[in-house]
């Protein structure tokens, strides 16, 4: 059992950011799934405590419990639901890290789920149609997330194609329009607020994708906070430079290591240039090895 869990922190460790987050998923629906096969054997029910980190659609009982608009899409509903989440999180999620960074994988797949969730409770206090599941209605599961992560890889590199079975490769925008548009139709579905939810969510990713291309990082006070938060409540302060020592050659060494980096710098927008005209099947083992370590930096 030891060895098992030693695995587990492993491959969590060694795994990037999509790995550590679909392990993060998992683990939480085995852990919330065995205390409520626990409660019912002692006939207790079901948990009603699980129910604060679900998301309702009624406002005074989400002021009571405002967590659960970052904590209920890391809930799920079944295996079913987690399954296709962590499949899409997984194939999507390669593919965002070839063009994004980390930390934007982190930012948005908070802003995606919090947009998602905020959405999902305007649509039910405003539309009439809603009016009679608004007191029972509650929200979980990544799906908001997810399509954030879609949107935004579909905006970066659209003529990228994936290949589907018995379809054949189809290019990334038509992916997400075609999911848009769905979730678009079952709006007054069974399964509404969660399709609600996912619109929230692309037009986050949306967001996320058009704002960067033009210099502004909107996952950046998400990330901000999270650093805050891990680093015990404390301010970040400024780190003093180091005073400069001079050495012969010194200049030199300079003009090399800009050089250097200049080169590197174009090198990375050559491969991207590729990636976006091309698709990703065209890059060579090395261009697909630079770009992984480009967005891992």
């Amino acid at each position: 059992m030891g060895s098992f869990i030693a695995d587990l922190k492993n491959n969590y460790q060694r795994g990037n950011i999509s790995i550590q987050f679909i392990y993060i998923n998992v683990g939480i629906f085995v852990l919330t799934s065995l205390v409520s096969v626990i409660w019912v054997l002692f006939n207790w029910g079901v948990p009603a405590w699980l129910k604060c980190f679900q998301l309702p659609a009624w406002l005074p009982l989400f002021v009571k419990q405002p967590w659960s608009l970052f904590t209920y899409m890391f809930l799920h509903a079944g295996v079913l639901h987690l399954l296709f989440n962590m499949l899409w999180l997984y194939w999507f999620g390669q593919m965002f890290l070839s063009v994004y960074s980390a930390r934007h994988f982190r930012g948005l797949y908070l802003l995606g789920g919090i947009c998602g969730g905020l959405l999902y409770m305007l649509a039910y206090n405003v539309f009439p149609y809603f009016n009679q599941y608004i007191y029972g209605a509650i929200l979980l599961g990544a799906s908001a997330s997810v399509l954030a992560i879609v949107v935004a890889t579909a905006v970066r590199m659209p003529e990228y194609r994936v290949n589907f079975m018995f379809i054949g490769a189809v290019r990334l925008k038509y992916v997400a329009l075609f999911v848009v548009l769905l979730d678009l139709l079952f709006i007054t579905s069974n399964n509404g607020g969660g399709h609600i939810a996912h619109l929230g969510g692309a037009l986050a990713g949306w967001w996320f994708a058009s704002s960067l291309q033009q210099g502004r990082d909107v996952t950046k006070w998400i990330n901000n906070c999270l650093d805050w938060l891990s680093g015990g409540f404390k301010m970040k302060k400024a780190s003093k430079k180091p005073k400069m020592k001079v050495n012969k050659g010194g200049k030199a060494q300079d003009y090399d290591y800009n050089a250097r980096k200049k080169q590197q710098s174009e090198e990375i927008d050559r491969i991207l240039d590729k990636l976006k005209k091309s698709g990703y099947s065209s890059l060579t083992e090395e261009e697909k090895k630079r770009l992984f370590d480009a967005s891992k930096k």
